[in-house]
């Protein structure tokens, strides 16, 4: 079976506290759904995430990270031991779900979803790497980002702002 757009946003993930959410939960906010890692290289992208949260979260827009131990165990920790780093160490105050597989057997159905979409390369499959971005539109529609593309760039401010509800 595969998803459509309305589909997307109606797939259960888990939340750190063990609830159940979706997208669909979040109204007509734009999503940057976000595999997250604590001892990663690209750790620091938690710093623009935030901002982007401060400065998109009260016209409609949220991020979610989802923490991922797949590569290379750089999220080894509890989910309580993620909550704190993040809130300590990067002041983070989007919300932080349960951990997740992104590839493999273990893939979360959103995450089995989410990879079908290509990036700006034509390229869908596998996450490649801890903080790969995707950005989910209220109608459904995703826009895919790879690791090394900021949460600042300007190609990811410009979808943003793009999807915003007017």
């Amino acid at each position: 079976m595969t998803s459509t757009a309305t589909d997307l946003r109606d797939i259960p993930f888990r939340t750190a506290d063990g609830s159940t959410a979706t997208l669909a939960d979040y109204g007509d906010t734009v999503v940057l759904v976000v595999n997250v890692a604590s001892r990663c290289g690209f750790t620091p992208q938690y710093e623009q995430l935030e901002q982007l949260q401060r400065d998109y979260g009260d016209r409609g827009f949220t991020v979610l990270g989802f923490p991922c131990n797949q590569f290379k165990g750089q999220e080894p920790g509890s989910i309580d031991e993620i909550l704190e780093y993040c809130s300590t160490t990067w002041g983070v105050t989007f919300p932080i779900m349960d951990k997740v597989e992104v590839n493999g057997e273990g893939t979360v159905p959103l995450y089995e979803a989410l990879k079908r979409t290509a990036d700006d390369e034509a390229q869908s499959g596998d996450v490649g790497w801890n903080f790969e971005k995707f950005l989910v539109s209220p109608d459904g529609s995703v826009r895919r980002f790879r690791t090394p593309v900021r949460p600042d760039d300007p190609a990811i401010v410009e979808a943003i702002e793009a999807s915003l509800p007017r």
